[in-house]
């Protein structure tokens, strides 16, 4: 990057190279992406927008990564991301850029971009440094590494054996933020566990936040009604420091519930696993002078407080709600006009589309329009019932409780022959978020040792609890 300036300007601090004719130049440290976590190295260009790196170093199918110095920047009240190296999921529209969704067609058919999506904008902003595009499950569905991905290859989680999948649909920034440490932030998207996997896999700081706190004008839908936008991060002060760029507004409390509910938790160390959470747990109710922690079972208090209209069980009434909305809403604003547009100038033709997506899609197709407003309306009754009953508001503390679970140890090799993709089914706990619309952010908290298969010795993995609070109070 040539830089300008007169007797008068001031030149940043930093690294230059000084041309025979007097002009400076920023130096940028290239890297090869040896994890497959990007989609296309950027740099931003005078104009605002961004082009691709026209630079390579050796590295077997690994796109070449260029970062400036931090020396260059220094963080303000208007810039609190100044310096902070970014890299963005790839369904987030960046100005002079093109947007795959993780599928090839829509990469060659569709021109670049012409603005920045409204999350990456605001990131700018704040002085964020967007350093590449980062891979997707293609159309932001979930997929399984490795037979899954047709398209492109899923990207190398680096814990463990350095076998395990990434999990998706943030797969790029997940495996990014573990495995480079000149990489500070990834932004990825949550619909149904989309940075929540990846953070829980990886030991990463990742937060699903309250539905709706930012527009996302610019960004690929997979369903309006449940798509959120947030943070992968190994370092929780950039994380906080992007949250408050990106969530304009958010309020912020210095007072902290003192109740905790805990779902599906261990009650003993019965491995090394259960005993780090419970010791998590300890030290939370510690923290918080915690005067009651109760296990929560959503079963019992549903039967007990449920809508009088309302089915008996969650399970019926939420048992295909999350693939109705993703996949009726996705076929009706990405598909079909993407699949008519593709017709249109290729004699009729049909793109390729990874059969993940497509078994979703298919499943959505087999039910009439009208399945959609049922959908929301049982998404509804869920939030207003769990909102009221289980995560409400306080006026001193914002949250009532903070709600705890943990995804566990998870072993799940990417070498493995799974059978073919389905749809996804039923109520879990990591849907409560999804329909309640409440923040949802995952903490590390150390790691734990599995025996692998791949390498014949024990290997360790992260261990990572997730917080639940009324929704809104993402700035606790």
């Amino acid at each position: 990057m040539t830089i300008t300036s007169d007797a008068s300007s001031t030149i940043p601090n930093g690294p230059y190279f000084l041309s025979s004719i007097g002009a400076l130049y920023q130096p940028y440290r290239l890297y090869t992406d040896f994890a497959g976590a990007f989609t296309q190295p950027l740099i931003p260009g005078s104009d605002g927008s961004y082009a691709a790196l026209p630079a390579a170093i050796p590295g077997i199918e690994s796109p070449t990564i260029g970062v400036p110095s931090r020396l260059y920047y220094t963080r303000t009240i208007s810039k609190p991301l100044a310096g902070v190296r970014l890299g963005v999921k790839d369904i987030y529209d960046i100005a002079g850029v093109k947007t795959s969704n993780g599928n090839r067609a829509v990469y060659g058919f569709y021109p670049p971009g012409t603005k920045n999506s409204v999350p990456v904008q605001r990131l700018i902003d704040a002085g964020a440094i967007i350093v590449g595009k980062m891979k997707t499950s293609q159309f932001a569905n979930g997929e399984l590494a490795t037979a899954d991905w047709v398209d492109y290859h899923s990207p190398f989680n680096p814990r463990g054996d350095g076998y395990q999948d990434p999990s998706s649909s943030s797969s790029g920034p997940g495996a990014g933020a573990a495995t480079y440490p000149w990489l500070d932030l990834t932004l990825g998207s949550d619909t149904g566990g989309s940075i929540r996997g990846p953070s829980q896999v990886q030991g990463l700081f990742g937060n699903r936040p309250s539905h709706g706190l930012v527009e996302l004008t610019g960004v690929m839908p997979l369903a309006p009604e449940l798509d959120t936008a947030g943070f992968l991060c190994r370092d929780p002060t950039i994380w906080k420091a992007a949250g408050i760029a990106l969530y304009a507004n958010l309020p912020f409390h210095n007072q902290y519930p003192q109740k905790i509910q805990t779902l599906n938790f261990p009650t003993t160390a019965t491995d090394e696993a259960s005993s780090l959470i419970l010791s998590f747990l300890f030290h939370l109710q510690s923290f918080l002078n915690a005067t009651k922690t109760t296990a929560l079972n959503l079963t019992t208090s549903w039967t007990a407080s449920k809508p009088a209209s309302a089915p008996a069980s969650l399970f019926s009434l939420l048992n295909i709600t999350y693939p109705i909305l993703i996949s009726k809403e996705q076929t009706r604003l990405v598909r079909d006009p993407f699949f008519a547009a593709y017709a249109a100038v290729h004699d009729g033709r049909k793109p390729f589309v990874d059969p993940a997506p497509l078994v979703r899609w298919g499943f959505g197709d087999s039910y009439p329009d009208s399945a959609l407003q049922e959908a929301q309306n049982n998404k509804t009754v869920f939030m207003d019932w769990f909102n009221s009953n289980i995560l409400p508001n306080n006026s001193q503390t914002c949250s009532e409780s903070l709600l705890l679970y943990s995804a566990g140890l998870g072993v799940q090799y990417r070498n493995k022959y799974n059978p073919p993709p389905t749809v996804p089914f039923g109520f879990s706990t990591g849907r409560i978020s999804v329909f309640s619309e409440v923040p949802d952010v995952v903490v590390p908290i150390r790691q734990a040792s599995y025996q692998s298969n791949i390498t014949q010795h024990m290997e360790l993995l992260p261990v990572t609890v997730d917080l639940l609070a009324a929704k809104g109070c993402d700035g606790m």
